[in-house]
């Protein structure tokens, strides 16, 4: 029996190099990988559906599952997670701490983000900061005039702007139009600007402490596979999924070998084993099971920021064979 040809779009990740390069084949596949930004990626699968396999926005999905599905069913390999205190910013002069973003003027490149759902669902629970406590303008980070992906209607209460024309809201914090900057990337902004920086100066501390007192490693991107092709080989999204899995299984493997390290970057080894201590051996987890606790917490702050119209269900999420797996 031939293979299925297919388009396969994913960041250049470690543990998606395996498939990239081969190492690790999907069952039945013969892929065409692209590797680019997750940016292109979501533009581009989301408004097209352009690929066949591809990395997907949690929050974008989520969207779709909520209005009754969208041209993608899901795989519970998570190929992105972030802790997010990394992605809020301030002006230091006006703002030292979390309660201060309150009536005040905060820039993001799309609403419905997934890291900004995550540093939303941060403020409010640790620090009773609600979305509607905060004045939003929308803007892009490095172009002017960024929209989102996917039209969101908005609870009442919550403000959000469009930026000025021709200005990010990089420009809009450096000037100090807008009081904080909440994205996946950093500000662009030259290394000089005065009075911007992280609103958590030890964000590493603050995941740690977070993850210690949540056991949540929020997760950002899942993996998509088209509709149509799991309706005619329903045997596809669990072939998708155990790759992936194989792939991240691979990378830790190769991460965890000190004889030569496989990343440009000093004290890899103890930050590997930091990392084990903390959050324990299997710290970047895939499946649906494993990581329950985590899809409750942001599916309910998703449906309680109004992007989902109704609360959804982790298991809706995903394709039913990536549910279960196999056990010797």
């Amino acid at each position: 029996m031939s293979k299925l040809n297919l388009s396969v779009a994913v960041g250049p990740y470690d543990r998606t190099r395996a498939l990239i390069d081969g190492s690790v084949q999907i069952d039945g596949v013969d892929p065409v990988c692209m590797t680019l930004s997750p940016e292109e990626i979501f533009f581009r699968a989301l408004r097209h559906a352009e690929f066949d396999i591809c990395e997907l926005s949690l929050s974008s999905f989520t969207l779709k599952t909520a209005q009754g599905g969208g041209p993608y069913v899901g795989v519970p390999a998570f190929v992105s997670r972030a802790f997010r205190h990394t992605s809020i910013y301030v002006r230091t002069d006006r703002i030292g701490k979390p309660e201060d973003l309150k009536g005040k003027k905060v820039g993001v490149p799309e609403y419905q983000l997934t890291a900004n759902v995550w540093a939303r669902a941060i403020l409010e629970d640790d620090y009773g900061v609600k979305p509607s406590d905060i004045h939003w303008i929308r803007g892009g980070i490095e172009h002017a005039d960024r929209p989102e992906k996917i039209s969101i209607n908005l609870p009442g209460d919550v403000r959000l702007d469009n930026a000025p024309a021709g200005k990010t809201i990089s420009a809009l914090l450096a000037e100090g139009a807008i009081d904080g900057f909440i994205a996946p990337r950093p500000p662009s902004l030259p290394k000089s600007t005065p009075n911007v920086g992280w609103l958590f100066p030890d964000p590493v501390a603050a995941g740690k402490d977070y993850f210690k007192r949540t056991g949540i490693f929020p997760i950002m991107h899942l993996v998509g596979v088209r509709r149509t092709l799991a309706e005619q080989h329903p045997w596809l999204p669990g072939a998708v999924f155990k790759a992936f899995q194989q792939a991240k299984d691979h990378a830790l493997d190769l991460l965890g070998d000190t004889s030569a390290t496989k990343v440009t970057l000093p004290f890899v080894e103890e930050r590997l084993s930091e990392a084990r201590a903390v959050m324990g051996a299997d710290f970047w987890s895939y499946g649906c099971d494993a990581n329950r606790k985590t899809l409750e917490v942001f599916l309910r702050h998703h449906h309680a920021q109004g992007l989902s119209s109704r609360l959804v269900k982790p298991e809706e999420l995903f394709h039913p064979g990536t549910l279960e797996t196999f056990k010797l």
